[in-house]
């Protein structure tokens, strides 16, 4: 059911093959026919997430669509068809959500983008649709990692790495949500200001040794909770098992690379890896409806004042996506990095 006579072609941006920014170019598409239990979006805007610089590379091509393709998971936009078997939305509904830009799907990189209507969520009514864009796989990792697996309690000290990052800004405001006594490391002062502003008691240099904050922070005894965005990939993780206490919870993202287990086992660690696209990459419908009510669980917490995204001061179009993703990959950002589909 469309609520208003859709274009047969949309412009989009793809990629043809796999290399640096400069490998988006634009395109004019078909816009895809709405299926049983999808929505058809309208996009407003998308944000960038480290995976999708990394597919484009060719880092996880194993993760991406098929080439040519459309890019980009997180989308925010407004239902434009419903297709048979979905009652939860309408046409003219405002969602978000991260239903696709992997492999089997299409990505959020064009001007419409076909969803499953289980992967998304009515927007909160206080954000901007560029604000909900910034939103959807930061929290649903953060969220899985600490309120699902961890589960933190009142009084847990949670430790959180890359506190103004982007998973991290979102894991800062659920831990000190749930009653944690968060702790946050960031790379320098301002953005150590950013992660107590959003709910840390204490933030520090991420340089500092292991051994030493442990020991400030906690008597020696090792937090509860350590919630590790950046994982085997930068060298952090060994150092999240030693900052951890006895029967202590870690949580990582990324756990692909050689990493010495040792303190698992002598400490009796429980060692969760949250990996967000596992529900698109399987086709798991289970999977995606807990990411739905996430969201919309979320978006409760957004609309209360309790949760809220830190956006990035630069702003992109789509014909600007290149230099999204340069800036990401130049680590020049602070917040999200969202990209204005719609012009807006």
């Amino acid at each position: 059911m469309s609520g208003r006579e859709l274009p047969e072609t949309m412009d989009a941006q793809v990629i043809r093959e796999h290399g640096g920014p400069d490998a988006f170019e634009p395109a004019e598409l078909d816009v895809p026919d709405v299926e049983p239990n999808h929505v058809l979006v309208e996009v407003a805007a998308t944000s960038v997430n480290p995976v999708d610089t990394k597919i484009r590379s060719g880092a996880a091509a194993d993760l991406g669509p098929d080439l040519p393709a459309v890019l980009h998971g997180d989308v925010a936009g407004t239902v434009v068809a419903v297709g048979a078997g979905v009652d939860d939305f309408a046409v003219g509904d405002e969602v978000y959500g991260c239903p696709g830009g992997v492999a089997g799907t299409g990505g959020a990189l064009a001007e419409y983008a076909l969803a499953d209507a289980a992967s998304l969520a009515h927007k909160p009514d206080s954000l901007t649709m560029r604000e909900a864009a910034a939103l959807p796989l930061v929290t649903i990792t953060a969220w899985d990692g600490l309120v699902t697996r961890a589960d933190v309690a009142p009084g847990d000290d949670v430790l959180v790495h890359g506190g103004s990052g982007g998973v991290g800004h979102v894991a800062v405001q659920l831990a000190a949500r749930e009653g944690g006594i968060v702790h946050a490391t960031a790379s320098d002062e301002p953005k150590r200001d950013l992660a107590r502003n959003l709910g840390a008691q204490y933030a520090f240099d991420y340089h500092r040794d292991v051994a030493d904050y442990v020991e400030e922070y906690t008597d020696g005894r090792g937090f509860d909770v350590v919630f590790d965005p950046v994982g085997a990939g930068a060298g952090t993780l060994e150092g999240s098992f030693d900052a951890a206490s006895l029967k202590g919870h870690v949580v990582t993202t990324v756990a692909r690379g050689d990493v010495a287990l040792d303190a698992t086992h002598t400490k009796g660690l429980s060692v969760d890896v949250v990996f967000m696209l596992i529900p698109l990459l399987h086709d798991d419908h289970d999977g995606r409806r807990y990411h739905r009510d996430i969201l919309r669980r979320a978006a409760s917490l957004v609309d209360d004042g309790d949760l809220r995204p830190l956006l990035d001061t630069e702003t992109y179009g789509l014909d600007e996506i290149s230099e999204a993703h340069r800036r990401l990959e130049a680590g020049e950002h602070v917040g999200k990095i969202v990209v204005d589909v719609a012009g807006e």
